[in-house]
């Protein structure tokens, strides 16, 4: 059994939506990061980078004691070689997937965090960091979209964790206020990609805690960004 350790974000959903569709038994172990439990003893001594999500196998494969693994690519591929599934053993198709893993960890999704944040959280509006990140965010979906031209799959034509670790930063378009109609093949894929029922149940995982907002709570705000009110 795993243990997940989970907030329900586009880095918490790479981890859910890899355990649905490898249909592994899993206990979700909610992480308030609004209120600071990412800080707490702990779940830092499963995630000393204070970042969720994190996973306990308590079963690893070697027999031994359970097994703490934090940051979402290291997870994605420990998840995927345990059950042999979403990441080709070919060494040479193993590395077109890998790569694209560390392309999203690398600069999809920070480039997008940084994007969003300077737009949508900042207490200052700084407009040379605004267009520094849009311009990045727009880079990257073009670099996407021209991956996925003559692919139906990022890593080729078999799905794989490089899928479900853009997809969760990708479906942010709305919010990061990309316009799809610029990436043809990008929008095909996201199409073909959400009506996958494993993807959409674990979007689904922890849904109730994504009414809030950490623009509304000065606690949340300094939890999450360090932004203290003056």
């Amino acid at each position: 059994m795993i243990d997940l350790y989970y907030a329900p974000t586009p880095n918490g959903w790479k981890a859910s939506i890899l355990l649905e569709e490898c249909e592994i038994d899993y206990n979700v172990r909610p992480v308030n990061i609004m209120d600071g439990d990412q800080h707490k003893p702990d779940f830092l001594a499963i995630s000393p980078n204070n970042r969720i999500p994190a996973i306990v196998d308590n079963a690893p494969t070697d027999g031994g004691e359970p097994l703490a693994i934090f940051e979402t690519g290291a997870i994605m591929q420990y998840i995927a070689e345990k059950t042999g599934r979403f990441l080709p053993q070919d060494p040479r198709r193993k590395v077109g997937v890998m790569k694209w893993v560390m392309w999203q960890m690398g600069g999809f999704g920070p480039m997008l965090g940084q994007h969003g944040h300077f737009k949508f959280y900042a207490p200052d509006t700084i407009e040379y960091a605004i267009n520094r990140y849009r311009d990045e965010t727009l880079r990257l979906y073009r670099v996407l979209d021209k991956q996925l031209e003559h692919n139906k799959y990022v890593a080729g034509n078999d799905y794989s964790i490089a899928d479900m670790a853009i997809f969760p930063w990708f479906r942010t378009y709305k919010r990061q206020e990309i316009d799809l109609e610029d990436f043809p093949h990008a929008r095909r894929w996201y199409d073909l990609l959400k009506e996958r029922p494993a993807l959409r149940r674990g979007l689904n995982v922890g849904k109730e805690g994504m009414d809030k907002n950490p623009q509304d709570s000065a606690n949340a705000r300094e939890k999450l960004f360090g932004i203290k009110e003056k």
